[in-house]
């Protein structure tokens, strides 16, 4: 696949564009706004951290960039935020009674927050950009990350359009799927939580703090209307759900702003028995403001994107209300892992950008109900490649604006640091 010789030029301004991006990192963390620190660390570590947080952004950029947007045909349900550490490895729900079954793991897209339906064309955009973002995370050159972005857009095209099975899983990706197949819920518990006076609760601290009395109150009902959506053959009983302990739960980067509640239950009883549920607020508006409106409560639309694009979706998947906000709920487990990017050998690299390019091909091809469609050229393709590079860079430059930003602020206060910022 040859790059495509048409230059394509960007007149933003990364200086603007990172004052924009602080602006949505404020407005995101409002309501929590210890939080703002902690999201603002996590951006600046790296420009595909900055990416990761700034799907917001990434969408604005597409609006103002009529030509970036641009691209091949294809549309369906869409992850939405696209990125190379929104695949990991969890536990399905197996239609199936066979007690080994329930205890596998499997590797795909683990993150629908932004699920939407729009052209599929900005789900690859944004997975090809994090690879050229992710050359520090994954030691490569630029005109390797190039290479694999190549291998990336050709197995999606083959998968999406042709129907192509998924190649074998990588070295790394199978040995993470053996990995955390055998863990035990006793793991998960004891990395989560501490034992007092013979029951355990959350460990406070950096992951988990206390909830406001307010919402505190209102978890126990939110529980059961979330354990009444769930399909009859996922129902727990009501002992089962008696809640233990419930937390304020950090985790995620562009999600966080956001209310996250975890749960500890009852569960099949005992020190080592609880079962750990995550309550994640759902934003009503997507990422992509230009996103066709399906008139779906935001937590419906990430479950039902979920549905329909994986096969296997995650284990007691289901949506709840909680003081007005829209909530998807899902049990936690111990199979849950993303591959360490910085661990990865290089020789891994081609079969696993092959591998996610299939995966979200899949995808997509699944979330549009079969519907044929007209494969990408290889011209296309290479189209999608240049544009990539154009979105990289400028997302680069983006970074580095909001870095200084940060850098130039470093000794003020955090109300002086704002005020800068605007």
């Amino acid at each position: 696949m040859g790059l495509a010789r048409r230059p394509m030029r960007s007149r933003m301004d990364p200086a603007r564009l990172a004052k924009r991006q602080l602006q949505i990192d404020r407005q995101r963390t409002k309501r929590f706004p210890h939080l703002l620190d902690r999201k603002i660390a996590r951006m600046s570590n790296s420009p595909l951290a900055f990416l990761r947080g700034a799907a917001p952004l990434f969408y604005e950029i597409l609006r103002a960039n009529d030509e970036l947007g641009l691209g091949p045909g294809g549309d369906g349900w869409i992850v939405g935020d696209a990125h190379l550490e929104n695949f990991g490895a969890f536990r399905p729900a197996w239609p199936t009674d066979d007690a080994s079954a329930r205890k596998a793991a499997t590797f795909n897209l683990n993150d629908f927050d932004d699920a939407l339906k729009g052209p599929w064309r900005w789900d690859v955009l944004r997975l090809a950009t994090s690879i050229i973002l992710g050359g520090r995370e994954l030691g490569v050159s630029g005109i390797e990350a190039l290479s694999l972005c190549e291998k990336l857009i050709r197995s999606y095209v083959d998968s999406a359009f042709g129907g192509a099975p998924l190649p074998p899983a990588p070295r790394p990706v199978a040995a993470l799927v053996d990995q955390v197949a055998m863990r035990s819920k006793k793991e998960l518990l004891e990395a989560r939580t501490t034992v007092e006076n013979g029951r355990r609760r959350f460990l406070r601290g950096p992951r988990y703090q206390d909830l406001p009395r307010s919402i505190a109150a209102r978890v126990p009902h939110a529980l059961e209307m979330y354990a009444a959506r769930l399909a009859p053959s996922e129902r727990p009983s009501q002992g089962q759900l008696a809640i233990t302990d419930a937390a304020f739960r950090i985790a995620g980067t562009g999600s966080l702003g956001a209310l996250r509640i975890a749960v500890l239950t009852h569960g099949k009883g005992g020190i080592d028995g609880g079962w750990v549920f995550d309550l994640k607020e759902q934003s009503r508006k997507t990422s992509a403001p230009m996103a066709k409106r399906l008139g779906l409560a935001p937590a419906e639309r990430v479950e039902r994107a979920c549905r329909a694009c994986l096969v296997q979706p995650p284990r007691m998947l289901a949506t709840t209300e909680l003081d007005g906000s829209s909530m998807l709920v899902r049990r936690l487990a111990p199979q849950e892992d993303k591959l360490n990017l910085r661990q990865l050998q290089r020789a891994d690299l081609p079969p696993l950008a092959s591998y996610l390019g299939a995966l979200l091909g899949a995808a997509h091809a699944l979330g549009s109900h079969g519907v044929s469609r007209r494969a990408w050229s290889r011209a296309e393709q290479a189209d999608m490649l240049e544009r990539s590079v154009s979105c990289a860079g400028l997302h680069e430059a983006v970074y580095l604006e909001y870095c200084l930003l940060l850098h130039t602020g470093l000794g003020s206060s955090r109300r002086q640091r704002e005020d800068e910022i605007r």
